[in-house]
């Protein structure tokens, strides 16, 4: 069986149901709290290539912190990484990786696509 990581806060409701969904099909993902242990720019990096994208779409834009900072959608993504990094509140969740693939579970079904082949 894939082994899969997330990087979960419990106290969003689709992080949550990403966690259930993949309980529900036997998996027992490793998870990562990552408002407690947050990850580092490297970590942020090794994610965002696995996703495919700029680091804009693993931000939450809407966090009121994202216009305290003034930080824009154009910024440079060595600008967004750093402020994840610093303020990992900003990362967009629940994030799950397996086998070099990483997905953002919303909606939450996306996570699925990491048990297959």
């Amino acid at each position: 069986m894939t082994a899969i990581a997330i990087w979960h806060n419990p106290r969003c409701s689709k992080s949550r149901a990403v966690l259930a969904l993949l309980q529900e099909r036997g998996v027992e993902p490793q998870v990562r709290r990552y408002l407690e242990v947050p990850p580092n720019e490297k970590e942020l990096r090794e994610v965002l290539d696995m996703l495919g994208g700029p680091a804009i779409g693993m931000m939450r834009t809407g966090e009121p912190l994202f216009a305290e900072l003034e930080l824009t959608k154009d910024a440079p993504d060595e600008v967004l990484i750093a402020a994840m990094a610093a303020h990992p509140k900003l990362i967009e969740r629940p994030l799950a990786m397996a086998d070099g693939r990483a997905v953002l579970g919303r909606p939450p079904e996306r996570v699925l696509e990491l048990l297959e082949d």
